[in-house]
């Protein structure tokens, strides 16, 4: 029999944090030995009087950790724990349990499988021979061997000049300012935490909001608060509820075609936001890596832009706009925190390739880039007019879901009592993937949310995967209604 675990509804700790961390200090401690079988999901929330989503949600984690192994058909047994005599390092228990959970949801997709699950450009919208022709160039060029060379941790020195002068004629980098060159801006928000945060600081961020983020986050041990994201963006009347009844460290925030839900800040937004932060004190981290696929509408300007004291920090990357495979991104903010930054990159691995860099820059300065997000946005705002299309066609009443004027992803919320996650098995054997809500959750978990990213596929593609995800929702949820339906009344007494 497993030991009970103690769970507290009111921790800031999500249940199915809790519950995996129980049977984590089980299996390490050796009270679950290697081969043993887990409860059953429905078997253990029954037990626990909790959802059945809650307890699968953990055991996702704990199998994205390699302690259990989920086998169809017979149930989850563990795998991770004590290997017993002789059987090499205990790696579960040298490495202490993660806050990272697992972003992607095993599925061995097939080659005709409609994929909404992954926030990416098209690679059938590379323009492959015109980036290889780039290559070519600078290949041939006199200062080919210096770019094989170490380089700065600032960058590819060209291409940072080059991205400093636009950043001034564009008004956000400023003469206090600096700027470097990172892999990506998964990077740069990695050394941002890294020089900004302590363990135990509090940072506000996004509900919903990108896993990347949140792991890194919690990962440096955060302590995080998700203000609720609205039509348009983060709702500032929340953050200054938050912001009144504790000190945060930092803000961080996506203002353009937010990831998950696609919602921009307004501009009367955007100058509350600014407000609240600096009375608070709290450092202020833009990503915009999305700001640039803007297909209709007018384009804002920047927090950073909009900035009257010049210490907010600004995200930017090349990979929505060209190639993510690259991971060319960068980051500008107040010199002293550059500064800091490029020395922090530098103690992890010197500095980012300058090959791609180099490339990009020619390929930029060429005008193929220039041409090639022209294209991009042209694809882009077809492939959300399709995207918006199909969600009003297919999707079950009730549904309501986002309606962005460019990025990449939609955010869709389903009606009650539907589960995205327990759906999702049933969308995968119809080839047909997404992410469910519970990846982008801070505090707030909705368990009938999801989020279908459209832009890595054609329009054609994205009305068939969307017309079958309403098939099997509208399905579902008619079995609900008619099982509620079916339930005898309660005895009058």
């Amino acid at each position: 029999m497993v030991p009970k675990p103690h769970l507290d509804p009111q921790s800031e700790v999500p249940l199915y944090q809790q519950l995996c961390r129980h049977f984590t200090g089980l299996i390490q401690s050796g009270s679950l030995r290697r081969g043993e079988r887990l409860p059953p999901t429905r078997e253990l929330a029954g037990l626990l009087g909790l959802n059945r989503t809650t307890v699968s949600a953990a055991y996702e984690l704990l199998e994205s950790e390699g302690l259990i192994t989920g086998q169809v058909g017979r149930g989850s047994f563990v795998t991770g724990g004590d290997p017993g005599d002789g059987a090499g390092l205990n790696w579960n228990a040298i490495l202490e349990a993660s806050h990272v959970t697992s972003i992607q949801p095993a599925w061995k997709a097939g080659a005709d499988a409609i994929s909404f699950a992954v926030s990416r450009p098209s690679e059938e919208l590379f323009p492959v021979d015109d980036f290889r022709a780039s290559c070519e160039e600078v290949m041939a060029g006199p200062d080919f061997a210096s770019v094989l060379q170490l380089g700065s941790p600032g960058g590819y020195e060209p291409l940072r000049q080059y991205l400093i002068e636009e950043s001034r004629q564009e008004g956000v980098l400023r003469p206090s300012d600096d700027l470097m060159i990172t892999t990506g801006c998964q990077q740069a928000l990695d050394l941002v935490r890294r020089v900004v945060l302590q363990p135990g600081d509090k940072v506000l961020v996004e509900e919903p909001v990108y896993p990347g983020l949140k792991n890194l986050f919690l990962e440096s041990g955060a302590d995080l608060t998700g203000i609720p994201v609205q039509t348009n963006g983060m709702d500032a009347a929340q953050l200054e509820r938050a912001l009144a009844k504790a000190r945060y460290k930092a803000l961080v925030i996506t203002p353009n075609f937010q990831n998950p839900t696609g919602a921009t800040v307004s501009r009367a937004g955007r100058e509350s936001i600014l407000r609240l932060t600096h009375n608070a004190g709290a450092v202020l981290i833009e990503n915009d890596i999305y700001g640039e696929l803007r297909y209709e509408g007018e384009s804002l300007p920047t927090l950073k832009q909009m900035d009257p004291t010049g210490d907010s920090i600004l995200l930017r990357s090349f990979s929505k706009i060209s190639f993510p495979g690259l991971r060319v991104g960068w980051v500008m903010g107040p010199r002293a925190l550059i500064g800091r930054m490029m020395e922090a990159k530098q103690l992890s691995d010197l500095h980012s390739d300058q090959l791609s860099q180099a490339t990009l820059l020619h390929f930029a300065l060429s005008g193929r880039l220039r041409a090639h997000h022209a294209h991009i946005l042209q694809a882009g705002g077809e492939r959300l007019k399709a995207a918006v299309a199909a969600c009003e066609r297919y999707l079950p009443g009730g549904t309501r879901f986002t309606r962005p004027q460019g990025g990449m992803n939609l955010w869709v919320r389903l009606p009650e009592p539907l589960d995205t996650s327990e759906l999702l098995g049933r969308a995968h054997h119809e080839g047909v993937g997404y992410l469910p809500g519970k990846y982008f959750a801070v505090n707030r978990p909705e368990p009938g949310s999801l989020r279908l990213s459209f832009a890595g596929v054609d329009p054609v593609r994205i009305e068939k995967g969307i017309k079958i995800l309403g098939e099997i929702f509208s399905t579902e949820l008619e079995r609900q209604i008619a099982s509620r339906e079916r339930e005898p009344a309660p005895a009058m007494v």
